[in-house]
């Protein structure tokens, strides 16, 4: 006998109450007993002789089953449909075989349907009643049909539907589900074909207590199980015990077998009142289910029945290669993305910036919620992603505890309990390191699986009172309720994995050839610096040297000039005169600007005096020393905020202070002018980014004067740039800013104005912490 049915069972519960606490040990492939729609007859192979006969024979044919026992099939049977079983009996096994005939041994002779095959050294007859007028052929366009369409399915979903709407069109079930089983054993409804008003199936999980160990093996051995009503009372078999032992027959082949109560239960609770299955097996293993239901009672014959077997199998064999498929499209769709990426990584001076910038982003590179780029300290989030403070945490732990270049998993909370804040976003993940020294990842997210999976009825089966205590019963509706699934996302895949490890490969070289041209060009900008401060050195000794130099004859011609006007002016027109004071006045000009370019060279050239400097008692000598100028010109100072004391070149921050105030003074055309001296707020930043409060002093000098256009925001920085004409606003040479701007820069700091064009300006200058 074929044992490997039977291992999930146990024996000694034969004569006991099958229960929910023991349904899951129950010998179903011994019920010693058959579905009464037809009716049993057990034979000795050998002698022929009836050994089992099922009790309902009275009810059919009108013939006792005791009185069948020991009788030959002549007692039912005539003798052409005798012979035609005598020559299929050498060659009959479990696979069963199907002949008709009419019973002209009996009453009436009804005409059956006989069921043969052989097992556990007994010869098996089931009789299944039929129309003498019952059309049963098969139609074969419509089959071609359908095998056509299964055969083109371009996908396992569109498959799996095809074939439930191909079993409900041959059996008329009112639903048919192709129920596919998880690696937890669980089970979903992946493919649904129903009547119009019943509630649908379509995406539900059932729990695997569903489904005992000991019935997945049967629906291993026997592909399907029939029940053309639920509300059937079993027809015992007489005698019970099988002849060689004590025990049943073994019914794992046979047709009429009856099923568990349990499972009657579980049906009528459903609303269900005939049924039939058809496994799906994949290599050996049991994938799936096709489950048909009615809701009333319904008889579908046997050469249906195997036409939809035909189709299960059917199903079973092509099933591997849609997979293969549907895996190909979805690895064709990662080569293709992977490609784009890639192309748009080249075309991007930062490779960084390829990644999102355009589509295909990385995250679409898998089947996930959403992406990290975290590169360099910057964290750059696309989709559905923890936040940054948590990616940062998820950082911290990928530094700490992982050492692979690529790392996976559809649990995190397994390997870091920190991990439930994150699981409705990021259950699981890919992390793969863009550097030896880790903290550049980019990471992919996946949420929890499902994270309310709808199950068609409680997992847990519920308890009800029978007969005032406390026993389990199936569940009683199959309402839907929601249950969570925590802490675990959907699994990736091999083929992911794999283009994880090739992104992040790529990106390695991309990383590489950056870095190698980034080399050159620091060993050129080296070269060029040295070459521009060669420069700069020599033209700051010119700057000296000429400005220095030329201020002696310049300084003869201005008091010749001078001498001409005092001794010969009475001598010469009023042109001649005219054009000595213009002499004159472009010689001191002249003198103003080689001054301006004298301490602008002193400043490059000169090397800055650091010492502790208290900035309020600078800025307080420096207010009462303008103050004359200040009255002159109706100006009030007022410094906002108590000034700091640290190190800093004190020459240096009172030329800064001066200029910008002198400035304020002068660029105005209010008859009272306000100027505000002050710390810049928290949060202000200089065009190259200085003015953190870690680093820096940030002061401010705000005038409301004539302002200054945007356009002109950075030109008034540069030497003898001047925005008025010479003899507007007192003069000026224009280099003010230009040394303000050197002296900031001498102590590691920048300068740079906010100002509208009529409204006032705010000249704002950094200077370091850590000189």
């Amino acid at each position: 006998m074929d044992r490997e049915t039977v291992i999930y069972s146990d024996e000694s519960l034969l004569n006991s109450p099958i229960t929910l606490t023991n349904c899951d040990r129950e010998p179903i492939h011994i019920p010693g007993s058959v579905q009464p729609y037809g009716f049993l007859l057990c034979l000795n192979p050998e002698t022929q002789q009836v050994v089992h006969a099922s009790e309902n024979t009275l009810a059919l044919i009108g013939v006792p089953a005791e009185d069948l026992v020991g009788q030959r099939l002549d007692r039912v049977l005539g003798p052409a449909t005798i012979a035609e079983i005598n020559e299929l009996l050498p060659t009959l096994t479990e696979v069963t075989r199907l002949i008709g005939a009419r019973l002209t041994s009996v009453t009436n002779e009804p005409f059956y349907k006989i069921i043969l095959h052989c097992f556990d050294g007994l010869l098996w007859l089931e009789f299944e009643p039929v129309a003498e007028t019952a059309v049963s052929a098969v139609d074969l366009p419509s089959l071609n049909l359908a095998l056509g369409q299964m055969l083109g399915a371009g996908s396992v979903p569109e498959f799996c539907q095809l074939a439930v709407e191909q079993v409900r069109d041959i059996t008329g079930f009112d639903r048919v589900l192709m129920y596919q089983f998880a690696k937890d054993a669980s089970g979903e409804v992946v493919a649904e074909a129903k009547r119009d008003d019943l509630e649908p199936f379509m995406g539900l999980h059932y729990p695997a207590t569903d489904i005992p160990q000991q019935a997945r093996a049967m629906y291993l051995k026997n592909w399907l199980r029939f029940i053309p009503n639920v509300n059937y009372e079993p027809a015992k078999l007489v005698p019970v015990l099988h002849p060689q032992a004590n025990r049943p027959p073994d019914m794992t082949y046979a047709v009429l077998r009856s099923v568990s109560p349990i499972h009657l239960e579980y049906m009528r609770n459903m609303g269900v009142a005939a049924t039939m299955t058809i496994s799906i097996i994949q290599e050996g293993v049991l994938w799936g289910l096709i489950t048909c239901h009615h809701m009333e009672p319904r008889l579908v014959s046997y050469e249906l029945r195997e036409l939809c077997l035909f189709l299960g199998k059917t199903f079973s064999a092509l099933l591997k290669t849609k997979q293969q498929q549907d895996e190909q499209a979805y690895r064709l769709h990662i080569r293709d993305t992977q490609v784009r990426i890639f192309e748009l990584v080249g075309q991007h001076s930062n490779f960084v910036e390829g990644l999102y910038q355009r589509m295909p982003t990385i995250r679409d590179a898998f089947n996930c919620g959403g992406a990290a780029i975290c590169f360099e300290g910057d964290i750059i989030s696309l989709g559905t992603t923890p936040t940054k403070e948590q990616i940062e945490d998820l950082i911290q732990w990928l530094k700490a505890n992982v050492k692979e270049d690529v790392f996976h998993t559809d649990s995190y909370v397994k390997h870091n309990p920190e991990g439930l804040a994150i699981r409705g976003v990021a259950s699981g993940f890919i992390a793969i390191s863009l550097a030896q020294e880790a903290g550049d990842y980019i990471i992919w997210f996946r949420p929890e699986q499902i994270q309310t999976v709808t199950w068609a009825g409680h997992a847990q089966k519920a308890e009800v009172l029978q007969d005032g205590q406390l026993k389990l019963s199936p569940r009683q509706s199959f309402e839907a309720w929601a249950q969570t699934v925590v802490n675990t996302s959907a699994p990736w895949l091999p083929m992911e994995i794999e283009a994880a490890q090739e992104i992040r490969l790529h990106l390695s070289d991309v990383r590489l050839k950056v870095f190698n041209e980034l080399q050159a060009r620091a060993a050129s900008l080296v070269r060029l610096n040295s070459e521009l401060t060669r420069s700069n050195d020599e033209l700051d000794s010119f700057a000296y040297v000429a400005s220095h130099d030329l201020k002696e004859p310049l300084r003869g011609i201005h008091n010749y000039s001078i001498f001409l006007l005092e001794d010969y002016a009475e001598k010469l027109d009023e042109e001649g005169v005219m054009r000595l004071k213009t002499l004159v006045r472009l010689s001191q000009r002249m003198e103003s600007l080689l001054e301006s370019l004298l301490q602008l060279s002193r400043v490059g050239r000169q090397e800055i005096n650091i010492e502790e400097t208290n900035v309020q008692e600078l800025v307080d000598d420096l207010v009462d020393l303008l103050h004359p100028r200040f009255e002159q010109t109706r100006t009030e100072v007022a410094i906002m905020d108590v000034l700091p004391t640290f190190r800093c070149d004190a020459v240096r921050m009172r030329e800064v202070f001066n200029n910008l105030l002198t400035n304020a003074m002068r660029y105005s055309n209010q008859d009272e002018k306000r100027i505000r001296i002050g710390l810049a707020a928290e949060g202000v930043r200089g065009p190259r980014g200085t003015g953190s409060r870690d680093d820096f002093h940030v002061f401010y000098v705000q005038d409301e004067g004539i302002g200054i256009d945007s356009r002109h925001h950075d030109a008034i920085f540069k030497i003898f740039k001047r925005l008025h004409p010479q003899e507007k606003y007192g003069g000026g040479t224009g280099a003010g800013l230009a040394i303000a701007r050197k002296m900031v820069e001498k102590q590691e700091g920048e300068i740079w104005v906010e100002s509208v064009l009529g409204q006032g300006a705010t000249f704002y200058f950094s200077i370091s912490k850590h000189l």
